[in-house]
């Protein structure tokens, strides 16, 4: 039951009634016996500082933060944590003792669903499909585990080798989705990550032109997109025997990682994949 003591946390984005964050956060706090509640909130994006000013006032204990003001509610916190610094955007703010902090749990998140799932990460070569904010996240988890070699991947070369170019000299690659340089980094990537929309419900015929005969037999493909829960990308890897790592788990790591930053607890995993699951049916 909600009431004067409870804590409130939330996802703020626009539009944001799509997110499955509050039926995995909600179930997280019932198994973890805690009064807390997580609720979606719609944040036109010129309403975004008046927002995190009514954040601060009301006691939220934190809230999640989706597109398009990962970016934007940089300048109204008081402190970033490295993830976020490393990344340059956030999805997670902590309210504590007068100060908003924030990080980005997606670094993490993704790097622990891999882990999960039994995905070596240390002196493994990954190959990033997409060029964006999500890719950026990924590339610095597979960074700062240990991975031989990061490339990214785009329609656009020219927006590829920028996105590289970002990151310490020499540490990703970056190059377009056709030609002889693809071709080559398929044949010896460990770890094929698609990182763009593509394919995600409703939209979900669509899907990076990829030459799946190129693709190392042995690596591993991801992809972040959870709706549906196996894409068409996912699909067809399996059909060649790869083994698929899906959006899912990323999202409930990165939303454990969450949890635990505002609660100083551990998340119930196999209640945040139960919420998901159900969510996900409906």
């Amino acid at each position: 039951m909600i009431t004067g003591k409870t804590r409130v946390c939330a996802v703020i984005g626009w539009p944001v009634e799509h997110s499955l964050s509050p039926a995995i956060h909600n179930a997280a706090f019932a198994a973890a016996g805690l009064d807390y509640a997580y609720i979606p909130l719609a944040v036109a994006p010129g309403g975004l500082a008046a927002a995190v000013a009514g954040f601060r006032a009301a006691g939220f204990a934190g809230i999640n933060v989706t597109v398009p003001h990962k970016v934007n509610i940089i300048p109204l916190l008081d402190a970033l944590d490295r993830s976020a610094e490393l990344v340059g955007a956030v999805n997670t703010v902590v309210f504590a003792d007068g100060r908003a902090t924030g990080y980005n749990t997606d670094l993490a998140g993704f790097v622990n669903s891999l882990l999960a799932d039994g995905v070596a990460i240390t002196g493994r070569r990954a190959m990033l499909l997409g060029a964006g904010g999500a890719a950026r996240a990924v590339a610095w988890g597979f960074l700062e585990h240990g991975a031989a070699a990061v490339t990214v991947a785009a329609r656009d070369a020219l927006k590829a080798t920028a996105f590289a170019a970002s990151f310490p000299a020499g540490a990703v690659a970056g190059c377009g989705w056709q030609g002889e340089p693809f071709a080559a980094v398929l044949g010896n990537c460990d770890i094929l990550v698609n990182c763009t929309p593509l394919g995600m419900y409703p939209n979900v015929n669509e899907e990076v032109p990829l030459n799946w005969a190129a693709l190392s037999p042995g690596a591993t493909v991801c992809d972040l997109i959870y709706t549906p829960a196996l894409t068409g990308f996912l699909a067809r890897a399996r059909e060649r025997g790869h083994q698929t790592v899906g959006g899912a788990g990323m999202l409930i790591e990165q939303g454990a990682a969450a949890f635990a930053l505002w609660t100083g607890r551990e998340a119930s995993r196999a209640a945040m994949r139960t919420a998901f699951d159900k969510a996900l049916r409906r």
